[in-house]
């Protein structure tokens, strides 16, 4: 069972002008930069939600992961911080460090994401 404080967030994806918006009831809250999936690995379409959370998950990830309930696609930090606002990466939302770690401290597991 998901925590009630996941229904207080939200999160939109606007993958053609990378941009990830935090939604706090209803009401925009934050917007960050993101980078997307390249053509031939898009990042998917459709309304998911926080399932996992992982603290300094290694490798390419960055310092945070939050993982969707698509399998295999996450939101989270990146080694490359060049990478963010360019349609590079292998489906995944890619955010700076900083401001997936802000992200991670405040969404609960169960948040909604709609990527469009």
């Amino acid at each position: 069972m998901y925590s009630n404080r996941a229904s207080n967030y939200k999160i939109t994806i606007n993958t053609n002008n990378r941009i990830l918006t935090l939604f706090k009831n209803n009401k925009w809250f934050k917007s960050y930069s993101i980078a997307i999936g390249k053509p031939s690995t898009p990042t998917p379409k459709g309304t998911f939600t926080i399932i996992n959370k992982a603290y300094k998950p290694g490798g390419p990830f960055g310092e945070r992961w939050l993982g969707l309930s698509k399998p295999h696609y996450g939101i989270h930090g990146t080694n490359n911080p060049l990478s963010i606002g360019k349609s590079i990466s292998n489906g995944c939302i890619r955010m700076y460090n900083k401001d997936i770690i802000e992200l991670y401290n405040i969404i609960p597991i169960g948040t909604v994401v709609t990527i469009v």
